[in-house]
């Protein structure tokens, strides 16, 4: 059943974006940016984590969990460091993240011949 949750959470959360791009003139970057910042303010005010632990994966994949997952790593900070939590909670939280988009990318690169459109 776990599987069906998230499946059914991260796919709406996919609908709605391509609801979006398929209706607005928002291009593509800005719904990404919308995503985050939206996974941000939930994350924040504590919508987002009943979410995360109804879904788990489903939620905390796309980029809404990335989003949760910087508010969530500087609440983290502030509590435990500080004020320069607020610089520091969301980098520690989404290093993994974004280390092994990078390693991937340059595996990908190195694999597939890049072109220019």
């Amino acid at each position: 059943m776990d599987y069906v949750k998230a499946f059914v959470v991260g796919g709406l959360l996919c609908v709605i974006g391509q609801i979006l791009i398929d209706k607005t003139k928002l291009t593509p970057a800005r719904i990404l940016v919308c995503y985050v910042v939206t996974g941000v303010f939930l994350g924040a005010v504590g919508l987002y984590k009943p979410l995360v632990d109804f879904a788990g994966a489903g939620a905390t994949v796309p980029l809404t969990g990335f989003g949760y997952s910087l508010s969530k790593g500087v609440k983290e900070a502030i509590q435990s460091d500080g004020w320069i939590g607020i610089l520091t909670g969301g980098l520690k939280a989404t290093a993994g993240g974004i280390a092994a988009a990078v390693v991937f990318a340059c595996l990908m690169a190195l694999i597939f011949k890049p072109k220019d459109k």
